[in-house]
């Protein structure tokens, strides 16, 4: 009887086990296609409420005087431009225009030249990375829906070799919208960055 009791006792703990790794494998699977299940609340916040921050930092670099090379920019600087259609893999030019000061000493509105991006398939999401600058930003492009992608990320800085986790360095994390708003023409939208803009704009044209 007392034997019984052991096996029996020993297939309900590896039952238990099995189940605790499901659950794990599943929120992993979860998590690695799902920009939902992975999202920080910070993040997440900073993406429902892209469109006011993009428009309180267009608002502030026009009072700035910067009107002009707004207007220039065409599609890429108004916010409901967006066009169904993904991003493919590929490399890219791409450039960022930084829009509204975060605080004093700092500009409305500065446009830097283009670097070097690189798009490719990471399972069944893509893996984004900024290839030079002292800014680059890496990290996972999830569908989103029809239209829109969400990139989720980290700002690597410097001379760092690699990226930290996401979401392991709340000032760090980057959250953006990834969209086409061209023939060949894309942008990713970081909404509220934590250094220097309001907002951040990256355009993303095939080398």
């Amino acid at each position: 009887m007392r034997t019984l009791l052991a096996a029996t006792l020993i297939l309900t703990l590896a039952g238990c086990a099995t189940g605790a790794k499901s659950d794990r494998a599943a929120r992993r699977a979860a998590e690695a296609s799902n920009w939902q299940a992975s999202v920080t609340d910070a993040d997440r916040k900073r993406l429902r409420e892209w469109r006011s921050d993009f428009a309180r930092a267009l608002q502030k670099a026009r009072a700035a005087g910067h009107g002009a090379e707004i207007d220039a920019e065409g599609s890429l600087l108004v916010p409901d431009a967006a066009l169904p259609g993904g991003l493919p893999n590929g490399t890219y030019r791409c450039r960022t225009i930084k829009l509204g000061a975060r605080g004093p000493g700092l500009l409305d509105y500065v446009a830097y030249p283009a670097f070097t991006c690189r798009v490719t398939q990471y399972g069944t999401v893509q893996y984004f990375a900024k290839l030079d600058g002292s800014q680059r930003p890496r990290g996972k492009i999830y569908p989103a829906d029809a239209v829109r992608g969400v990139f989720l990320g980290m700002l690597m800085l410097g001379d760092e070799t690699r990226a930290m986790r996401y979401g392991s360095d709340p000032e760090r994390s980057l959250a953006g919208w990834v969209e086409r708003i061209g023939e060949r023409q894309w942008r990713i939208v970081f909404p509220s960055p934590h250094f220097e803009s309001l907002t951040d704009v990256m355009e993303l044209v095939p080398a």
